[in-house]
């Protein structure tokens, strides 16, 4: 751990704040006409989600967290557990589908995946931006329905559900963005 100054905080740094472990979001420095600057700060916390807008001054310290990043293969699914292996000691990690959220549908076997790691206990999954998956259903195309509303919703093989272009049927195999959850372009 470093100590920085309040005026320091970036997107993406991890500080020990309040006791918890908090990943800034957002910052903002603020000049107001009387009175020193600040950095307003939008923290999340890494371990339950909750969120807080907080002010750091220059003159305030506060400890940025070094979080260590492992790569890990998405080995298998056993009831609310999902088991992943270390890709260097071969080590099993098992984590709960709560802690992955949402995007543990897009898990596939042997998916290469990045567990963010803070003295060893994991407080954060990165799964890979796009994944390739086949359209389950995809709803008719509705005759004389306008351009702009032309998207039709689809299932995926993983039960999650999209909106895609009116050419595209049950079968073909679409790209998928992992973080909007949305459809990007047919698959190659």
């Amino acid at each position: 751990m470093a100590k920085i100054s309040g005026s320091e905080i970036r997107p993406g740094y991890v500080i020990e704040h309040n006791g918890g472990l908090w990943a800034a979001v957002k910052t903002n420095t603020v000049k107001p006409g009387k009175g020193g600057a600040y950095n307003q700060v939008e923290l999340k916390n890494l371990v339950d989600g909750t969120k807080l807008n907080e002010r750091f001054r220059s003159a305030e310290t506060v400890e940025r967290v070094q979080l260590d990043l492992k790569d890990f293969t998405f080995l298998y699914e056993q009831g609310d557990a999902l088991i992943f292996m270390d890709t260097d000691s071969y080590e099993q990690l098992e984590l709960q589908k709560e802690f992955v959220g949402d995007r543990a549908a897009f898990l596939q076997d042997g998916m290469k995946v990045t567990v963010q790691l803070y003295e060893d206990r994991p407080i954060g999954i990165s799964l890979p931006d796009q994944v390739v998956l086949t359209v389950a259903e995809a709803d008719p195309v509705v005759r004389g329905q306008t351009a702009a509303s032309s998207y039709k919703p689809a299932v995926l093989e993983n039960g999650v559900r999209v909106l895609v272009p009116p050419f595209i049927e049950a079968g073909e195999r679409v790209l998928v963005d992992t973080n909007e959850i949305a459809y990007l372009r047919r698959a190659d």
